[in-house]
């Protein structure tokens, strides 16, 4: 699971101070560390009052449920949860009474804003799918923030999203994790310090993209070959770098180049690998090629075959993000069960619910919920305060941000959802939606229900209120 920070420490003791010696005389845009955020956030949270939510029962995201519980918040954060707190004095009450308090919803893997709404080839910015590795491409310089989904999202509590590019290459390019905000360019939307992660993608996507065009990769076994190619590239580069630095930055640098950035920032554990990936057997090579060049997978994405080799992944840290229902769309996923996330959590590891959907992004607290339910018919004794964790704190784990959000504890971020049912019902829906603390969906109150400009007009809608 450290095996990644176990050789970063051991790089970084190698090269010494001089890993962060200037890069003199270098023009601008030449060095990679010169500048590591480049497109920074923007996001400022407003300022509100503070707030409780009283009566309701809180399920926590970190498997406890509190039966007529309170949660306080000030300053856009968790204050404190549990039952019995006494309301101080200038905080704003909400009557909680027969409702449900969960953390925000986290997807970890989004194309929202990269392949927008209306669905047209002009929005179709997700795969950059014309070579297998495509690792310099950031996905954040796709997204349109006007995506009218970002907003029915909010109204499903999707506070968070981790946004993806596509799997048509063996590596996609970078992610980017954005909170669910109105906002007009994405820098206003991206999570402060969230660390980026690489998409990557095994099976039949990437073989069939190239194999295709009659070129490389056309086989599972070329789609190995460019994964390890990439990675020798890769630390290569990276030592390249570290010598000029250790050199004290004498001589000519190697010449930057962005794909191998990426790579690079895998490899010293600055970023985090983020896998397509099916099949068990497929998942177990990827588990061998990350030993084999010292790096580690964050989580495996779909996974329906996950359930397979449960306890090897539990054993590695890596994280399972799948579905209950999606299955048999092609052949690699055609052995997925319904039980996959609760077997992936009695094994002891980390189960996740993820969307891949505009559509489903709307109820992944419903997905949760028929894979809670298909575990308990198969056996399995999953709790639900456990289930909720699918769709909070585990995907926030996988993100690399679970220390600031995803579960209700002082000093987090008031990411909340007031549900009217248990969160896990096919009745429930999100009554109102924070993030930060401040109010982004209320479903009593028609500011937030604004159409989006593609919907005006439509048949059937009507925004008259």
């Amino acid at each position: 699971m450290f095996r990644a920070a176990r050789v970063r420490i051991a790089m970084l003791a190698l090269v010494g101070t001089a890993q962060i010696a200037p890069a003199a005389d270098l023009p601008r845009g030449l060095d990679p560390a010169a500048n590591a955020d480049a497109f920074p956030s923007t996001y400022v949270p407003v300022s509100v009052p503070p707030m409780a939510i009283v009566g309701a029962t809180i399920l926590t995201g970190t498997g406890d449920e509190i039966a007529a519980g309170t949660v306080l918040v000030r300053d856009g954060k968790i204050q404190a949860v549990g039952a019995g707190l006494a309301v101080p004095q200038g905080y704003v009450a909400i009557d909680g009474r027969g409702k449900w308090v969960t953390p925000g919803v986290i997807d970890v893997h989004s194309h929202l804003g990269a392949a927008g709404s209306p669905s047209v080839p002009a929005h179709d910015d997700t795969n950059e799918a014309t070579s297998p590795n495509s690792a310099e491409v950031w996905i954040e310089h796709s997204v349109w923030p006007q995506d009218p989904k970002f907003r029915l999202a909010r109204a499903a509590g999707v506070t968070t999203l981790l946004l993806l590019p596509g799997s048509s290459n063996l590596f996609g390019g970078r992610s980017v994790t954005v909170k669910n905000v109105p906002a007009d360019t994405v820098q206003a939307m991206k999570f402060p310090g969230a660390p980026y992660g690489l998409k990557m993608a095994c099976g039949e996507n990437p073989k069939a993209t190239f194999g295709g065009r009659g070129r490389a990769p056309a086989t599972r076994m070329g789609n190995v070959a460019g994964y390890r190619a990439a990675w020798i590239n890769a630390a290569d580069y990276a030592r390249k770098w570290d010598k000029w630095r250790a050199d004290g930055g004498k001589g000519d640098p190697p010449k930057r180049d962005l794909q191998l950035d990426t790579l690079a920032g895998v490899l010293k554990g600055e970023i985090l690998v983020h896998n397509h990936c099916y099949r068990a057997d497929e998942m177990a090579i990827m588990i061998d090629i990350a030993h084999d060049f010292g790096f580690r997978i964050a989580a495996f994405h779909h996974a329906t075959e996950a359930y397979k080799i449960a306890p090897v992944l539990a054993k590695e840290g890596i994280c399972v993000a799948t579905w209950a229902e999606a299955w048999g769309a092609k052949m690699e996923s055609f052995d997925g069960v319904e039980e996959n996330a609760a077997m992936v959590d009695a094994a002891g590891g980390c189960a996740i619910i993820h969307s891949d959907d505009g559509l489903l992004i709307q109820r992944l607290n419903q997905e949760a919920g028929i894979a809670l339910a298909a575990g308990r018919a198969a056996g399995l004794p999953v709790s639900r305060g456990e289930a909720v964790k699918w769709f909070t704190l585990n995907p926030a784990r996988a993100m690399g941000i679970a220390d600031r959000i995803g579960s209700l504890e002082t000093g987090k971020a008031a990411d909340l959802v007031l549900w009217n049912a248990d969160p896990l019902s096919v009745y429930a829906r999100a009554d109102r939606v924070w993030i930060d603390g401040v109010t982004v969906w209320d479903r009593s109150d028609a500011h937030f229900q604004a159409p989006s400009d593609f919907l005006l007009g439509q048949p059937g809608q009507d925004f008259a209120r």
